[in-house]
C-alpha cells in the first residue's frame, strides 16, 4: 500500500496532559510491514494513546492504549529495582557473549585491578577510562590521551542512570579500537576485567555493545540519519531490481581492503569497490584512486554487500544485516557482542581471510540467486 498511506496520532491518555511528541511516517519494510516510531520530547503520567490509521480506518489493534507512565529520553525517572526494570524491558536472563566472556573471571580481585589496569594499560594504549557508579551518580577519570570516545559511553550510562538506580559499582572501559586483554585464564598472573567495544578470538576483554550502535540507537530520530530502524525502510529496490554485483566502499584501515580495490579493477562485472579515503596507505592513492562517498542506504541498490575488517570489526555489519541484500562477511578474529548468535549460510556467506575465495562467492551468489536472497 505505500507508506504514505497509513498515519499515526499520538497523544496523551489523559486531556489534562500535553507533551510534543515526533511521528514520521511509517518505514516501509517491503515485505508486508511496517515499522512505526515516535519520539517523546516531554513525559506523560497517564498514559498513551497511540492510533495506526489506514485512511480512516484503525489498523490491527488500534488503538493503542499504555496506560502508565511514558517518559522521555532525558527525563530522570530512574526505576528503583533494577530487577524490575529489566523484567518490564523483557531483558533476557542471560547475554551468551556476556556469559563467555565471564567464564575467564570466576572471582574478581578490585584491588588489583585498581593496581594493574592503570599501569599495564594506561600506558600502552591511552585510552582507559576508570568509571566508578555510586548512588546512581557516575564519575569518571580518564588514564590516557586518547580517550575522546568516552563521550559514547558517558552517554550510555548517563542514559542507563536515567532509567533506572544503577548498582554501585567500578569498572575500567577501554575507548579504543583494540582489545586489550590478552593473557589466558591460566597465566599467573591472569587476565584483568576490561570492558571493550570489541573482542578478539585471543583477548579476554568484556564485549559491550559498539559505540557507533548504542549512539545511533539513543539519538534515533534526532542527531543520527542510520540508525537500527531507519536502515530497514531504506533498502534500495526489491531484490530483482538491484545491481547483480558486490559493493565496497570504506576507508583504507586495512590491507585486505587494498585488494579487493584491485579485484574489483580486474573485475567489475561482479564487483564494485573503492576507497573514500586515505589515512594508513596514503602511497597507494594514485594507483587505486578514490571513490566519491555514498549514502550508505544508497549501498542497498546492489545485491551484495562485502564486509571487510577495518582497524578492527567493521561496525557497519549490523547494519548491512538489516538491509536486504545478501552479505559476504571476511572471517575474522574480531567479533561485536551480537556475532555469537549468528550463523554463516544463514545470516552471511562467509569468505576467506584473505579475499582469495570471494569471487567464487559472488558467481555462487548469482547462480543461485533464490538461496542467496534468503539468506
Amino acid at each position: 500500500p505505500g507508506r504514505t498511506q497509513f498515519k499515526v496520532v499520538i497523544k496523551a491518555l489523559s486531556p489534562k496532559e500535553v507533551t510534543r511528541i515526533y511521528t514520521p511516517r511509517p518505514l516501509d519494510r517491503n515485505d508486508g510491514t511496517f515499522l512505526m516510531r515516535y519520539r517523546m520530547y516531554g513525559s506523560v503520567t497517564k498514559g498513551l494513546k497511540i492510533e495506526i490509521l489506514y485512511g480512516d480506518q484503525h489498523v490491527a489493534q488500534s488503538p493503542y492504549i499504555l496506560k502508565e507512565p511514558v517518559y522521555h529520553e532525558y527525563c530522570d525517572c530512574p526505576v528503583e529495582d533494577p530487577e524490575v526494570w529489566q523484567d518490564m524491558m523483557s531483558c533476557p536472563s542471560q547475554e551468551p557473549q556476556i556469559t563467555k566472556d565471564f567464564i575467564s573471571f570466576p572471582t574478581i580481585d578490585l584491588q588489583r585491578m585498581l593496581k594493574e589496569i592503570p599501569a599495564k594499560f594506561s600506558q600502552t594504549r591511552g585510552a582507559i577510562v576508570h568509571y566508578t557508579i555510586l548512588d546512581n551518580h557516575i564519575y569518571r577519570r580518564s588514564l590516557g590521551k586518547y580517550t575522546d570516545f568516552k563521550m559514547f559511553s558517558d552517554e550510555m550510562f548517563l542514559s542507563l542512570a536515567r532509567k533506572v538506580r544503577l548498582p554501585d559499582v567500578e569498572f575500567y572501559l577501554n575507548v579504543g579500537d583494540w582489545p586489550v586483554e590478552h593473557r589466558k585464564a591460566n597465566d599467573t598472573p591472569g587476565p584483568v576485567p576490561v570492558i571493550s567495544w570489541c573482542g578478539s578470538v585471543d583477548s579476554r576483554d568484556i564485549v559491550l555493545p559498539t559505540y557507533d550502535v548504542t549512539h545511533s540507537t539513543l539519538e534515533t530520530l534526532r542527531g543520527v540519519t542510520n540508525d537500527l530502524l531507519s536502515i530497514q525502510g531504506n533498502t534500495g529496490p526489491f531484490w530483482e531490481n538491484k545491481t547483480e554485483r558486490a559493493l565496497f566502499r570504506g576507508r583504507d584501515s586495512r590491507e585486505e581492503r587494498l585488494h579487493l580495490v584491485k579485484l574489483s579493477k580486474e573485475n567489475p562485472e561482479l564487483l564494485d569497490a573503492g576507497i573514500t579515503g586515505y589515512f594508513f596507505f596514503r602511497e597507494k592513492e594514485k594507483e587505486l584512486g578514490k571513490a566519491q562517498l555514498m549514502g550508505f542506504f544508497d549501498f542497498f541498490k546492489y545485491k551484495y554487500q562485502v564486509n571487510v575488517d577495518g582497524t578492527v570489526a567493521a561496525y557497519r555489519f549490523p547494519y548491512l544485516l538489516l538491509g536486504d541484500s545478501l552479505v559476504l562477511k571476511q572471517d575474522s578474529q574480531y567479533y561485536e557482542h551480537f556475532y555469537i548468535g549468528l550463523k554463516p549460510w544463514k545470516h552471511y556467506v562467509p569468505v576467506k581471510r584473505n579475499l582469495e575465495d570471494l569471487l567464487e562467492k559472488i558467481k555462487w551468489a548469482k547462480k543461485n540467486d533464490e538461496e542467496a536472497r534468503k539468506i
